[in-house]
């Protein structure tokens, strides 16, 4: 309701209770009903593109996008702690220990680049992340199926220059001397983490060549690196610049990498919390990602790299329609979690852009049109990829496992350009 679903009757019973026809479809919530108020949003939305979809006014560079997305308005989960919230968002169970997205896609498909990893997960932080490296784990998969993470600060990636004194040829043979000892241990018990440490080994010695000339956007033009922000700042705010830097570098950097073959890329922006202060922390993270992120999309599109290239956008779950639900209503300036109904939007890998799936009702609690749980998000992704969510499986511990668990559809409406 603050940047993807308007809600006039929302803002006219701002400060009022929870209807009562909304209240009796409620199957389970914790609300106190004599204290819980609505809370309407002061953002001003109008219809963009030749599709007409309705943004808010904190989204100006990715309204000029809206042609190119999907926008899905009806997901919902379970999960409203952000643990188990990130958890089920990107690896399909609230559990850890459960392979994330991007693992289960390499394991699917392989990989497209020799001297990169195939899956990257790069982060902008603000107050951390909750689910730490469990969200781009390789979980019970072998951990070659793992993400790599590259770092925020500094470089991106740790020891790309040979140890001093020690020359490449030198660093190659003690390489090779290594990895035929792990060869005949794995030879000899054939423990699948002996082969991925063999291949991780390689890897890293391939990457110290290849690495720097990924990280150095010293040939990337002016007008590229203006379109994605690189230079912004925030006088005031000087955290603000920071994160503006860094939110825009990883994501020229995630253009870069889909250029050299890797196959997944996942950018974190933490924290989208607001409890409270909504109205200015939305600003400030939408100033940090909005520009980026529409850079990115229309990078992909001038290069020919988005029709085969799928860009997924969104959280664990949304915000509530009513108020943090504190003592004194006129304190209230934020929104608590809310899992029942969220937006996420999707764009190129075959999806069909200009378009808003599904509705929730007009507070914004509930989904009222075609509901797409998590499970039939992770099912329509698989299937842009041209994997059968039911038949991707792995056996653990007795079991055959997949991403969907025991449940999931394929949403037909995303892959209308792919069928």
């Amino acid at each position: 309701m603050d940047l993807f679903d308007p809600k006039p009757k929302l803002n006219e019973l701002d400060g009022q209770p929870m209807p009562e026809s909304v209240l009796n479809e409620i199957k389970f919530a914790f609300i106190q009903k004599e204290t819980a108020r609505l809370m309407g949003s002061p953002r001003r939305f109008r219809k963009y593109g030749e599709c007409g979809m309705d943004l808010s006014d904190l989204m100006p560079h990715l309204s000029t996008c809206v042609d190119d997305i999907a926008l899905v308005r009806s997901m919902h989960g379970e999960q409203f702690n952000h643990l188990p919230g990130q958890l089920m968002m990107l690896t399909g169970s609230a559990l850890q220990g459960w392979p994330s997205l991007g693992s289960w896609l390499t394991y699917g498909l392989g990989s497209e680049s020799n001297n990169l990893p195939s899956y990257v997960a790069m982060t902008t932080l603000g107050r951390g992340l909750p689910g730490g490296a469990n969200s781009w784990s390789s979980g019970f998969l072998p951990s070659q199926y793992s993400g790599t993470l590259f770092r925020n600060q500094g470089s991106p990636v740790l020891n790309l220059e040979n140890p001093h004194g020690m020359s490449r040829e030198f660093q190659g043979r003690s390489l090779q001397t290594i990895n035929e000892l792990n060869r005949l241990r794995f030879n000899d018990v054939g423990n699948p983490e002996i082969a991925s440490r063999i291949e991780a080994y390689e890897l890293a010695f391939r990457m110290q060549q290849t690495a720097p000339e990924l990280l150095d956007l010293s040939g990337e033009s002016k007008a590229t690196l203006d379109a994605y922000g690189l230079d912004r700042t925030d006088d005031e705010k000087g955290a603000t610049a920071g994160f503006m830097q860094s939110y825009a570098r990883n994501c020229l950097l995630a253009r870069r990498m889909i250029e050299r073959g890797v196959r997944f890329v996942t950018l974190f922006l933490s924290t989208w919390d607001h409890h409270s202060s909504l109205n200015s922390s939305l600003k400030r993270y939408t100033e940090i990602s909005d520009q980026p992120v529409a850079a990115l999309l229309k990078d992909l599109k001038q290069r020919g790299l988005l029709e085969d290239t799928l860009v997924v956008w969104g959280g664990e779950f949304g915000r509530t329609p009513l108020g943090e639900n504190r003592v004194n209503f006129k304190t209230v300036t934020g929104r608590d979690h809310h899992p029942y109904s969220f937006s996420m939007w999707l764009a190129g890998g075959g999806v069909k852009g200009g378009q808003v799936i599904g509705e929730t009702d007009e507070i914004g609690w509930g989904v009222t049109r075609d509901p797409v749980h998590i499970h039939d998000l992770h099912a329509t992704l698989l299937h842009l990829f041209g994997l059968n969510h039911k038949r991707l499986t792995y056996q653990f511990q007795g079991r055959d496992f997949r991403l969907t668990d025991v449940a999931g559809n394929v949403v037909p409406q995303l892959t209308a350009n792919s069928l």
